[in-house]
């Protein structure tokens, strides 16, 4: 396994591996053992600029080329993963502290997505309309933006990068990626690869392995890209969308969540614990559709309580190279501390512990709290990491003001045996995405998936994605002679 983190340790600049020539390197750990995998010289301000430049001289070729042929690279990529899964399996183990579970999770969707990316290369269909003028036809065609930059995030790093490289490259664009530092090789040099393999021509995918301390804003600045598609924290996002205003460009932002989990007073009980469970712990919580707060009808919260801690306590933490793992280590020790400091902070500020999760290296077991001030600051903010917050409410009406009590609106769920009584509730729940009767973290590559308030602008997925990576160009034929009034 070292050799392959080793071997993917570089740049990957106008089709040629490169080592970075800043001052510094980061480095890649495994954040259970704290092996280290790889060591990669950032990547300069000037390296940004080599990259955009290349990904201008690539994009307009790959423009005008037949999308039949584009869509070809794409099969191509499908097939390099599903041949190499097992290896890619294994490193998501070893650079995320993925599980098992999460790896097979996170291989899956990546799947999907490239299935619907080889659709997309034939989906930016153009339109004619009519006009008031005589002689007059509107063509309105669908062209790429150019180029774009894409950031993606540590939790699900191969599957995000891809989620935005495949369409923007299927849709006829070019791409300059940086991950994660946490994840440069899932999130940045293997996705390179994959597409260098599967015959992608040089320039048109970039990876560029830094960190704002190097390059500041440059990623964002530089006048090639018209659009940045970012996925991370809202306090990121927020700046990135201020500069990307400020220079006139597109952003897609797909953020964080503090999503509510709703447990209706006639909710199958057994079930709603199944669901919310995996809502919450899924790779340590690590997760923005993650649900944060678990919101159950104060009739059945005793029986709820009783078996979700119980189920939550039997959840087995450590290796998570080990099959039966569903806990393993968050991606960093300022993780750790940061999940296990808030925890004690509500604590301190009147909480109860009916489940107390401890810390070992990276590794965090679950904790589930209850009785919750209403003013706790916990409620408000998103936890990443396996930490649950079980709030009672009375009817339908305080459930509906709790879930909305966030300035985040990414994901939620709510349980009830009335199919149409969740989706009323649904409805009202002021969020991007909410699911009847199943858990909080799903995505599927045609639906369309965004967030509301500080969660995010904009959609991904199937239809909206030609939206994101497209443009609209009119463009007017006069058949005969228009009248002009001099």
């Amino acid at each position: 396994m070292s050799s392959f983190f080793t071997d993917l340790a570089h740049q990957y600049i106008d089709g040629e591996w490169k080592t970075g020539s800043g001052s510094w390197d980061i480095i890649d750990f495994n954040p259970y053992n704290g092996e280290k995998l790889a060591s990669i010289t950032v990547a300069t301000a000037d390296e940004v600029d080599q990259a955009y430049r290349a990904a201008e001289r690539a994009q307009r070729e790959w423009a005008e080329t037949n999308p039949y042929t584009r869509r070809g690279v794409f099969e191509r990529a499908l097939r390099i993963i599903e041949d190499r899964e097992e290896e890619i399996s294994e490193a998501i183990v070893a650079e995320l502290g993925g599980t098992r579970l999460k790896a097979a999770f996170e291989l899956h969707l990546t799947k999907e997505f490239l299935r619907e990316a080889v659709h997309l290369a034939l989906r930016a269909e153009g339109r004619i309309l009519p006009s008031p003028e005589d002689g007059k036809e509107n063509r309105v065609y669908r062209v790429p933006v150019g180029v774009v930059g894409v950031i993606s995030p540590f939790n699900f790093p191969f599957l995000l990068s891809i989620k935005s490289v495949a369409p923007a490259l299927a849709l006829g664009n070019a791409v300059v990626l940086k991950p994660h530092q946490n994840a440069p090789v899932l999130g940045g040099s293997l996705v390179a690869k994959v597409f260098e393999d599967a015959g992608l021509p040089a320039g048109l995918l970039n990876v560029v392995i830094t960190d704002i301390a190097e390059i500041g804003d440059a990623l964002i600045e530089h006048p090639v890209p018209s659009l940045i598609s970012f996925t991370g924290s809202d306090r990121v996002g927020r700046h990135v969308a201020t500069v990307c205003a400020s220079h006139f460009k597109r952003s897609i932002l797909e953020l964080g969540g503090n999503s509510a989990l709703i447990v209706l007073d006639d909710a199958d009980i057994d079930y709603a614990v199944d669901a919310a469970v995996f809502s919450r712990f899924v790779h340590q919580g690590q997760v923005c559709m993650a649900a944060n707060r678990i919101l159950v009808d104060r009739s059945v919260e005793a029986e709820f309580t009783e078996k979700f801690v119980a189920k939550a306590a039997s959840l087995k933490a450590g290796d998570p190279a080990e099959p039966g793992t569903h806990i393993g280590p968050l991606i960093n020790s300022s993780q750790a501390d940061a999940v296990s400091a808030v925890v004690e902070q509500a604590v301190a500020a009147g909480a109860t512990a009916l489940l107390h999760g401890r810390a070992e290296g990276n590794v965090v077991t679950p904790s589930v709290l209850t009785g919750l001030p209403a003013d706790s600051p916990v409620l408000g903010q998103e936890i990443f990491g396996p930490v649950a917050l079980l709030l009672p409410f009375d009817g339908e009406d305080e459930a509906v003001r709790i879930a909305n009590d966030t300035p985040y609106g990414l994901s939620g769920a709510v349980h009830t045996a009335d199919i149409e009584r969740g989706v009323r509730v649904a409805k009202r729940v002021r969020t991007g995405m909410i699911h009847v009767n199943d858990g909080t973290v799903h995505d599927e590559a045609i639906v369309p998936f965004g967030g509301e308030k500080s969660s995010g602008v904009g959609r991904l997925n199937g239809e909206a994605t030609v939206d994101v990576f497209t443009t609209q160009k009119w463009i007017s034929v006069q058949h005969g002679r228009s009248r002009f009034p001099f």
